[in-house]
């Protein structure tokens, strides 16, 4: 069950970085910060609950640098590749994870 919860956030997650790409209204990235926050932050949740300490703490800090109450300023073009980066792990996670249950 764990597994499909992680499936629609991490790839709705990975949907939303790519379109970030994109040239859109600034609300779009308030919403898609907000969204990786929560998203990032249940996550983390979720693997402390299964004892997985390092990638709890890795989606720990994606909460933290995706947060949008303290604005990180790094720039559109590196906020780009973190949204290409980002979303291209969060793909190759649940590779990973469906091998696992496979």
């Amino acid at each position: 069950m764990i597994y499909y919860k992680n499936l629609f956030i991490k790839l709705g997650l990975a949907i939303l970085f790519f379109i970030c790409l994109l040239d859109i209204p600034c609300g779009y990235y308030q919403l898609v910060r907000f969204l990786a926050m929560c998203g990032f932050a249940y996550m983390a949740l979720l693997l402390n609950q299964s004892g997985n300490q390092n990638a709890m703490f890795i989606y720990i800090v994606l909460a933290m640098l995706f947060q949008p109450i303290i604005k990180i300023s790094l720039g559109r073009e590196l906020w780009n590749i973190i949204d290409v980066l980002v979303g291209i792990a969060l793909i190759l996670s649940l590779y990973r994870e469906r091998s696992k249950h496979s």
